[in-house]
C-alpha cells in the first residue's frame, strides 16, 4: 500500500520551511522531502472501507491509483465502485432501506454517511431490531457499536456500497463483439423502450392515412358525406402533428442513447488501452493502433442512425402486413414473396461483401500507420528531405485503400440493384393484379381499397429497400468492432496491477538464477544471473550491446514478467508484487523521455498532482534543472510544445529526472539517461548523482564507463551473463571485459584509479 498522508507526518516540512521556498537549492534538497498535502478525515475513512472490503475477499486497493483532491471528501460513490471492479470485484453503489440491512448474511457493506464518512457494517441483530457498524480506521480489537434505526437514520440516507466476488467474466473483461455492443446498449432499457414505443406509435401513424384513403373513395365520394370528410381532414392535422412529435422525440431519445453508448465505450476504450502491457505497443505501430480505436464513430453512427431505422422498420413491417392481409389477403401474399426475395438477394452478398470489407480494413490501418509514423518522425523526414518518398509511399496506400473501398461499394450496390425490380413490383405491380381482380370481380376489391394497398405498398418497400443498406452498414460495423478488438481484446495487466503484495520498499534486490528470453528468440537475453545488491547501493550496470543492460531494467520495472529464477526486492519476488505499486516505487528516467504539452510545473508534477511548489523546486533542484528553470521567461509556467522543441536535450532530460525524483523512490533506475545529454548537462547530472542517490538503490545503465566511478558497484554483462561485480577499481584489476571497455573510451587518459565505494559494499556474488 502506498503511504498516504497519514503515514507521513513524521516527514512532513513544518511552516518554518515552507517559509523558506525562496533559499537555496542545497537548503531545499536537505530540508524539502516530498509531502502530500493531507486528505480530510472523511475521505481517510472511505479510502479504508474500501480497502477492507476488497481484502475482505482477497484483493488489494491502491489508493494512490487515483489522485484525490486533498481536502476533499473524495473518492466518490463512483470512484469506490470502480476501484472494487478493477480489483477483479463486483460492486456497485446503491440506495436500502433499513430492512435490507438487517436481512444482511454476514457480507461486507460500506454505508456511506451523510458527513462523507464511512462506516462497515459488520453484524446484525435481528430479534433486538439493531445493527453494527464499525469505524473503517479503528483497530482489530476495537468492539463495534451497536446502532438501531433512529439513531442511523439521523447520520445515514440509505446510501450503500456493495461489493461481492465477481461471477464469471465483468463486463470490462468480455470480448468486444456486437453482444458487448448491445449489452451496452441495454443499459439504458428506458430509452430503448422509448424509442421502441415512439417507433411504434409512428409505424401506427403512418398506417391511418391509407385506411383514411380508402375511406374517402369508398364512402365519402360515393355518399357524399361532406361532415365524414372533414372529420377525416381533422384527422389528417392531429396525425400529422402527432407524428411529428413523436418523430422528434425519438430522434432526441436516439441521440441522448447515442451519446451516452459513445461515452461508455470511449471510456471502456481508454481504460484498456492503458491497461495493455508495454510489450503491446513496442509490436503494434502508434498509427495502427489509432485507426482501429478512431472506428468508434461507426458505432456511434450504428446506434444514432441505423439502429432507430432498424426498429422504425421492423415495427412498419409489423403494423403493415396485418392490416394488409385484412384488406386483401392475395395482394399481401404477393407482397410478402418480393420481400422474401430482396432478403435472399441481400444475405447472399453478405460473404463476399465480408471479404472486401476485411481488405479495406487492412488497407486503411496501413494508410492511417504512415500517416502518425510521418507526423511522429516529422524531424527527420524534414531533415534528409524525405518528403517525396513519404509522398510516394502515402500515394500508393491512398490509392489502395480508395480501389478497394470502390469495389465494396460496387459490390454493395449489385443487391440493391438486384432487389429493386422485387421492390417495385410490391409498389406497381399489386396495381395491376389489383385492377385484374376487380375487372374479373368487382366485389373482390373496391377503388379505396387498391389505393391504400398502394399506399401501404410504399410504406412496405421502404423497409425492404433499406435492408441492403443495413446490412452493408452491418458489415461496415462488423469491420470497426473487428479493428477494435484486434487492439482491445489482448491481455492486460490490470491482474497484477491491483492484485499482489504492496510492501513499504528499502531497496535490496537480488538476482536468483534469473533467466529471460523474448518471444520468439531462440537465444537467452539473461542466463543464470546470480547476484545480491544491498539496500541503499549505487550500482552500475555495463556491457556490450545485446548484453542484458536494457533487459535487467525492463524486468526490475515488472515490463515482463515471464522470467524464470527469481528477481527479488527486499526479499520478496517481483511477481509477487503488485505491479502498480512497484512501478510508483521505482523512479525511470530513460535516454529517451517524453514531455506532455503543458508547463514544466505540470510535467514535473504529473505522477503526483497533489504535491505542492515547494517539492517541484526540490525535485529540480536534486535533478540539476532548477537553474535553466529560472532563467526561462515564465520559470516553472513555461509551457513545453510539441515535441518539446523550446527545450534542449540536456534540460529535457533533467526536467524528466525531476518528475522521477518528486515521488522520493526508494529505487531508481537511470537507462541510458546521460547518453543523449552534451557534456555539460552530463557532467552536472553525474555531480548530483551521490545526492540524488541518498538514502536510495539505483541502478546507472550507461555505455559510458566515466560516468559510472562514484558507483559502489558495478555489474559487467556478456551476452546475458554475469561476469563480474565489483567497484570499478577492482574491476580494472579483475575483469578483462571492463578493462577492454575501459580503455577504448579512455585511451587519452593514464590509467588511474577510481575511488572505490565503501567497504562493506564489496564484492557480492551470489554462489
Amino acid at each position: 500500500m502506498a503511504k498516504t498522508a497519514s503515514t507521513k507526518g513524521d516527514r512532513r516540512v513544518t511552516d518554518e520551511t515552507e517559509n523558506g521556498v525562496g533559499g537555496t537549492g542545497s537548503d531545499l534538497v536537505a530540508t524539502q522531502p516530498p509531502t502530500e498535502p493531507p486528505l480530510s478525515d472523511a475521505a481517510k475513512s472511505r479510502l479504508a472501507a474500501i480497502v477492507q472490503v476488497a481484502r475482505h475477499y482477497g484483493a488489494e486497493i491502491d489508493p494512490a491509483e487515483l489522485n484525490l483532491v486533498p481536502g476533499s471528501n473524495g473518492p466518490s460513490d463512483a470512484d469506490m465502485v470502480a476501484w472494487a471492479k478493477a480489483a477483479g470485484l463486483a460492486a456497485d453503489a446503491r440506495k436500502v432501506a433499513w430492512r435490507f440491512l438487517l436481512k444482511n448474511q454476514m457480507e461486507p457493506i460500506i454505508l456511506l454517511l451523510t458527513d462523507g464518512s464511512a462506516a462497515l457494517l459488520s453484524g446484525v441483530r435481528q430479534d433486538e431490531n439493531l445493527v453494527f457498524l464499525r469505524d473503517p480506521r479503528s483497530g482489530s480489537g476495537e468492539l463495534p457499536t451497536p446502532v438501531d434505526e433512529l439513531r442511523l437514520r439521523q447520520i445515514w440516507q440509505g446510501q450503500i456500497i456493495l461489493v461481492r466476488p465477481s461471477l464469471g467474466h465483468a463486463p470490462e473483461d468480455q470480448p468486444f463483439d456486437f453482444r458487448w455492443i448491445f449489452n451496452l446498449v441495454m443499459i439504458d432499457r428506458t430509452l430503448v423502450r422509448d424509442i421502441s414505443i415512439a417507433s411504434i406509435g409512428i409505424a401506427i401513424i403512418g398506417t391511418l392515412p391509407a385506411l383514411m384513403v380508402m375511406m374517402v373513395l369508398d364512402k365519402v365520394m360515393e355518399q357524399g358525406d361532406v361532415n365524414t370528410l372533414i372529420f377525416i381532414g381533422a384527422m389528417f392535422f392531429l396525425l400529422w402533428l402527432l407524428e411529428a412529435v413523436l418523430a422528434y422525440g425519438s430522434q432526441i431519445i436516439t441521440a441522448h442513447l447515442g451519446a451516452r453508448v459513445d461515452t461508455r465505450v470511449h471510456l471502456h476504450l481508454f481504460t484498456r488501452l492503458l491497461a495493455l502491457p508495454l510489450d503491446y505497443f513496442e509490436r503494434n505501430p502508434a498509427g495502427q493502433t489509432a485507426h482501429r480505436l478512431q472506428q468508434t464513430w461507426q458505432i456511434r453512427r450504428f446506434v444514432t442512425s441505423t439502429l432507430l431505422g432498424s426498429i422504425l422498420n421492423f415495427f412498419t413491417l409489423c403494423v403493415v402486413l396485418p392490416v394488409l392481409y385484412y384488406i386483401t389477403p392475395v395482394l399481401t401474399w404477393f407482397t410478402l414473396v418480393a420481400a422474401i426475395a430482396t432478403a435472399v438477394i441481400v444475405f447472399s452478398y453478405l460473404r463476399p461483401l465480408r471479404r472486401i470489407f476485411g481488405r479495406v480494413v487492412v488497407a486503411e490501418i496501413q494508410k492511417s500507420t504512415v500517416m502518425v509514423e510521418t507526423l511522429h518522425g516529422i524531424r527527420t523526414v524534414k531533415c534528409m528531405v524525405l518528403e517525396p518518398q513519404q509522398r510516394d509511399v502515402w500515394d500508393a496506400k491512398v490509392a489502395r485503400a480508395s480501389k478497394l473501398r470502390l469495389e465494396g461499394y460496387r459490390l454493395a450496390v449489385w443487391p440493391q440493384v438486384l432487389s429493386l425490380p422485387f421492390q417495385r413490383f410490391a409498389e406497381r405491380g399489386t396495381l395491376l393484379v389489383g385492377a385484374l381482380m376487380a375487372v374479373q370481380d368487382p366485389t373482390s376489391i373496391t377503388i379505396g381499397q387498391l389505393v391504400a394497398v398502394l399506399l401501404l405498398g410504399g410504406r412496405l418497400s421502404e423497409p425492404m429497400m433499406n435492408l441492403a443498406r443495413v446490412m452493408q452498414d452491418m458489415e461496415e460495423l462488423r469491420a470497426a468492432i473487428m479493428m477494435i478488438s484486434w487492439t482491445i481484446d489482448n491481455p492486460v495487466e490490470v491482474t497484477s496491477r491491483m492484485r499482489g503484495l504492496t510492501p513499504n520498499f528499502v531497496g535490496a534486490i537480488t538476482f536468483d538464477h534469473l533467466s529471460f528470453t523474448y518471444p520468439g528468440s531462440k537465444s537467452r537475453a539473461l542466463d543464470d544471473l546470480c547476484a545480491e545488491i544491498p539496500a541503499g547501493t549505487m550500482m552500475g550496470l555495463v556491457g556490450r550491446s545485446g548484453s542484458g543492460k536494457s533487459t535487467v531494467a525492463r524486468l526490475l520495472q515488472g515490463i515482463s514478467r515471464g522470467y524464470e529464477g527469481y528477481l527479488k526486492v527486499d526479499g520478496i519476488d517481483l511477481r509477487e508484487i503488485q505491479l502498480g505499486h512497484l512501478r510508483r516505487s521505482f523512479g525511470v528516467v530513460l535516454q529517451d523521455n517524453f514531455l506532455f504539452r503543458g508547463s514544466i510545473r505540470d510535467n514535473i508534477l504529473a505522477s503526483r498532482p497533489g504535491y505542492t511548489f515547494k517539492d517541484v523546486i526540490r525535485a529540480a533542484s536534486l535533478a540539476g534543472a532548477q537553474e535553466f528553470i529560472e532563467r526561462l521567461p515564465k520559470g516553472y509556467e513555461t509551457i513545453i510544445e510539441e515535441g518539446s522543441a523550446n527545450l534542449s536535450g540536456g534540460q529535457r532530460q533533467r526536467i524528466a529526472i525531476a518528475r522521477a525524483l518528486i515521488t522520493d523512490p526508494r529505487l531508481l533506475i537511470l537507462d541510458e539517461a546521460t547518453s543523449a545529454l552534451d557534456p555539460e548537462s552530463e557532467a552536472l547530472v553525474n555531480a548530483n548523482l551521490k545526492l540524488i542517490g541518498e538514502g536510495r538503490t539505483m541502478v546507472i545503465v550507461s555505455h559510458r564507463l566515466a560516468s559510472l566511478l562514484d558507483c559502489h558497484l558495478t555489474m559487467v554483462l556478456e551476452r546475458g551473463r554475469l561476469l563480474d561485480l565489483a567497484p570499478h577499481s577492482v574491476l580494472l584489476e579483475r575483469c578483462a571485459t571492463y578493462r577492454t571497455l575501459w580503455h577504448q573510451q579512455n585511451r587519452h587518459l593514464a590509467p588511474a584509479s577510481a575511488q572505490q565505494g565503501p567497504a562493506s559494499l564489496g564484492p557480492v556474488l551470489a554462489n
